[in-house]
Formats: C-alpha cells, structure tokens, sequence
C-alpha cells in the first residue's frame, strides 16, 4: 500500500513509543506510506520523545487523548496490562472513524472493543520482533466491526516492516507458537551452528557470521522461490555427502521433533496467557 492507496487518512497515531512503535515509523516512512507529516506518537518518556523526534523528525506528544483526536489509525503499543486504562482515558476523544489496530499481546479484539464506542473497528496484529530489522512476520485478525478495507490498510502497515497475513482471531496463538516466539528459536539455531563451527575449528566471530548468514541466505532462498522446503533441503543433499550425514545426525537427535514441540508449547502457553 502507498499513501494513494489511503485515500483521505492523514495521520497514523502510536500510543507508545517502544521498540515495536519505533520500527513500524521507521517502515512507514521508508516505504512512502506516509510522511513525518502524517505520523504522531504518544510516549510519557520525555527522552524517548526527543529520541524519536530528533530520529525520525515525527511529532511527538504526551497526552493519549491529543492524539485520539488528530488520527485516523491509532496503533496500540503498550503493555497489554495497560490497554484497558489507556482505552478509557482515550475513549471520548475517539471519533467513531478511528480505526484501532492493536500489538499488545493476548489482548482480544473484544477487549478492546469493550473499551470504546459501539461500532469500534479494531484489527489485532502478531508481529514479531524481526520487525525492528524490516523482516518481521504479522499476522492480522479482524474484530467484529473491521471491514475488509481495514484489514487491507493494516496489513499496509506490517508490510513496511516485513510480510504480512490475515487470519482469524483464533489463529492468533498459533501465530505466538510459531512466528512470534520463531525468532528465538531461530536465534538458538545460529547459536548451536557457531557453536558447532567453532568445535570444527573456526574462530568464534567467522562462525557467527556464517551460521547467521546461512540462515538469513536459506530463509530467503526459500521465499524468493516460494518452493517446498523440502524441495530446497534435497537439492543440496547429495547421496553419501557431507549434508546427509549432517542431516541424520539431526533426525537422530530428534531435532524436527524438538521445533514442532517447541511451537506447540508457546501455542498452548499463549492460550493460557489470553
């Protein structure tokens, strides 16, 4: 989406201005969606205000409600702890155009609407910390009231910082499983691969670098072609290689097994959360 594609939406307000915040401005802007202009952020910190300004030249303010009242998107970034309180302290000044797309996590859309006017629309997002490098992967759920055209700007939004899917609400914990708690699992791999090259004889930093590189590398390869992984893992798996005896050291290890319970357990500790 580009800032044609919004139409008459002039401003895209962030109640909090933490890392999650910070990336999406920086995403935005990058890709044209919107201007410095078009952009507000409400922070109570005042050095992170002067941070964010003096960064990104967008305004930036203290008062929640100032801000509910200047945007047509407000973007809900603060501890999930807190959403309640904040909505009720912005809810007279949120005209009944204002659409409400929310990262807190294990916050329900219903929550939310619970907080503002009948008719709220509210889209929930997943993103996951990849985000703050323009890589992340979102996921979207739309709330009772948000039409097709919301979920449409939403995803505009996430895919300045990364790519960007719809699903619905209930998905949402298998979305925390699997890509918003990924980027750990996938910082574990890099770990065990530096790991692994050093034992074989590397210095430390070239490891690193390899093993992050060939993650990033494989990542890509994979969404570039849009292949089966599968597909992609046996084209460099030749017939008594060095990759298929990689390759069943790892199933010995139960490696596949470990990755699928791993995601099913941050699925079920997310439901429990909500």
């Amino acid at each position: 989406m580009t800032a044609q594609d919004t139409g008459s939406l002039t401003r895209i307000g962030f109640v909090g201005g933490g890392n999650m915040a910070e990336a999406l401005v920086r995403g935005i802007l990058a890709s044209g969606l919107a201007t410095t202009e078009g952009l507000v952020v409400s922070e109570p910190r005042e050095e992170r205000r002067a941070y964010l300004g003096d960064t990104y030249g967008v305004q930036c303010v203290e008062d929640n409600g100032a801000l509910a009242e200047r945007c047509d998107v407000v973007v809900l970034a603060v501890k999930p702890g807190l959403v309640s309180t904040v909505l009720q302290a912005m809810r007279s000044q949120m005209n009944s155009a204002v659409l409400t797309v929310s990262i807190c996590a294990g916050v329900r859309t219903r929550d939310i609407e619970r907080e503002l006017a009948d008719g709220a629309r509210v889209v929930r997002a997943m993103p996951n910390t990849a985000a703050m490098a323009l890589a992340g992967a979102t996921a979207i759920a739309a709330g009772a009231s948000a039409s097709e055209a919301d979920l449409d700007l939403a995803r505009g939004l996430f895919e300045a910082v990364g790519r960007c899917v719809v699903v619905p609400e209930e998905a949402l914990d298998a979305v925390t499983g699997l890509s918003g708690s990924g980027p750990a699992y996938v910082m574990l791999v890099i770990e065990a691969l530096a790991d692994g090259g050093v034992q074989a004889g590397l210095p430390r930093d070239v490891a690193q670098l390899l093993a992050a590189q060939t993650v990033y590398g494989a990542a890509k390869l994979q969404l570039d072609t849009g292949e089966d992984p599968a597909c992609l893992r046996e084209r460099v798996t030749s017939p008594g290689g060095t990759t298929v005896a990689g390759l069943a050291k790892l199933n010995q290890e139960g490696v596949r097994a470990a990755f699928v319970a791993a995601v099913k357990a941050a699925t079920e500790r997310s439901v429990e959360l909500g």
